[in-house]
């Protein structure tokens, strides 16, 4: 390919008429106090505060850059995409504590991609010569300092960090297309052939532990959270709640590996920094526990609502239980309701208000121990607290997938048949409208589910001989076959006005 200058020069480079400037990042808790901070890191001047927040709290590499670098010789490949790795002679003439270090500068990690992706141009011969290579990598750092273009998250955590700096680690169990053969091949290290893609798709097949199945569909997220990116999957292959097992027994049923699930995802912190991890759980509206299904997130959002008020009304009414116990005209008996006037009142409000006798017995016994007052933990509705992460169905979205036959049937306000997975018979008949309503009413309550409408995704799909487009990834802009992913990227069209 002949690559054309647009916004840079050879004689200029890359950065010539970009400004850069120093500051800081801080991100503050809901407290006021400060979670992480930054100082002395440089972006372009142009940059706004929440785009120097977002590189440098999640963006840079926070540690193992080398202080000192060197080119490793590859034959063919030109001076300025040559891959770097650590200078260990140099190295060795520095501080310990400053041999290794994090990225502080906006340039390194544009320079990384960009020159991460020059260079696999060149080995794929892509370029038409060395000069056209120049150029492709100077305008695609022109691009990401003066936000024309961004590519997605994990190429911000993950491309160029095995080229720029030697960074690598043991394979994680990715694989590759190999250029020369064009097949899929296990990758032998994590960074020198990245997981640069966003979005997923996988499927899962109705089994425990076998290839492809629910736990290793499990392990598989785990890698891509693990590395930045998310990914979305259709459960609607796995038996119903009451199905019969080939070993005799019954399934456990969908959601009780959807909670599974979802506590590993939230476990995983995506990019290995707080961001959480971007999930997709999608549903078909045939499914046997798509009832329990559509219902699952506005329940646990029902389950905080009350952790946050029961918390409230467990403390006011146990510290003053133990309020009316220290109470000076309680004589000699501060213990016993029956003498004891305020906390007979006492009790008995906190009996109206549902709190257990267990708890009242606790208070009673914490004050015969001298206690006067008690501080119990309460819960808030703040999503990223304690008692968010005290339920399920916290760390992904939630899709029902319909088609046109059910929409016909809530038209028409007829039955809607359940179909078990096993056998293909019905599981249970109910009202479409019904089902519909509740789509609607928890929707309305919590925000999912959402709706996928299959038959109209399936009269767009362009490689339909290929099968059916049965999900998508976390945010839906990307909807294609099971097991494939994409690289999504953005272009800033203002800018080009």
């Amino acid at each position: 390919m002949k690559i054309e200058r647009h916004f840079t020069t050879v004689k200029g480079g890359a950065y010539a008429g970009i400004k850069f400037r120093k500051t800081s990042s801080a991100i503050h808790n809901l407290d006021g106090s400060t979670a992480s901070e930054f100082d002395g890191i440089t972006v372009p001047e142009g940059w706004s505060q929440t785009a120097t927040d977002i590189l440098a709290q999640k963006y840079f590499r926070r540690a193992g850059v080398p202080s000192k670098t060197k080119p490793v010789p590859e034959k063919g490949v030109p001076s300025f995409l040559k891959r770097h790795k650590a200078d260990d002679a140099a190295l060795a003439k520095i501080n310990s504590k400053k041999r290794f270090t994090g990225e502080t500068d906006a340039r390194q990690v544009f320079d990384r991609m960009a020159g991460t992706w020059g260079y696999w141009g060149w080995k794929n011969g892509y370029f038409s010569g060395p000069s056209d290579a120049a150029a492709y990598v100077d305008e695609m750092s022109y691009m990401l300092a003066s936000q024309i273009g961004a590519p997605n998250s994990p190429q911000w955590f993950n491309t160029g960090l095995h080229w720029a700096y030697g960074i690598d680690g043991p394979a994680q169990g990715h694989f590759y297309a190999d250029e020369k053969t064009g097949k899929a091949t296990p990758a032998t290290s994590a960074y020198e052939r990245p997981q640069p893609h966003a979005c997923f798709i996988q499927s899962v097949s109705d089994d425990l532990v076998g290839d492809n199945g629910i736990f290793d569909l499990w392990q598989r997220e785990a890698r891509l959270f693990k590395f930045g990116s998310g990914t979305g999957t259709n459960f609607s292959t796995l038996r119903g709640e009451g199905e019969a097992l080939s070993g005799g027994g019954q399934s456990s049923g969908l959601i009780s590996f959807l909670r599974i699930g979802d506590i590993a995802a939230g476990a995983v912190k995506s990019g290995g920094t707080t961001r959480r991890a971007a999930k997709m759980v999608i549903v078909d509206i045939d499914h046997p526990d798509v009832e329990e299904f559509i219902h699952w997130k506005a329940k646990e959002e029902q389950k905080v609502a009350t952790l946050v008020v029961g918390s409230r009304l467990l403390d006011k009414h146990l510290n003053k239980v133990l309020a009316a116990c220290a109470d000076a005209e309680a004589g000699d008996a501060p213990f016993d309701p029956k003498q004891n006037e305020l906390l007979k009142q006492a009790i008995r409000a906190a009996k109206i208000d549902a709190i257990p006798d267990t708890m009242l017995k606790r208070a009673l016994q914490w004050a015969s121990q001298g206690y006067t007052e008690l501080s119990l933990e309460t819960f808030s509705t703040d999503w990223d607290s304690a008692s968010y992460r005290s339920v399920f169905g916290q760390n992904a979205n939630n899709s029902i997938r319909i088609n046109d036959d059910f929409l016909a049937a809530v038209e028409q306000d007829k039955d809607w048949a359940l179909t078990a997975r096993v056998d293909g018979g019905v599981h249970k008949t109910v009202k479409a409208n019904e089902l519909w309503q509740g789509i609607v009413e928890a929707s309305w309550l919590c925000a999912d589910p959402a709706v996928q409408y299959h038959d109209t995704i399936n009269d767009w799909h362009t490689c339909a001989a290929d099968g059916q487009i049965r999900g998508s990834n976390p945010c839906s802009e990307y909807m294609f076959l099971d097991d494939t992913a994409c690289n999504l990227a953005s272009l800033n069209l203002k800018k080009f006005i």
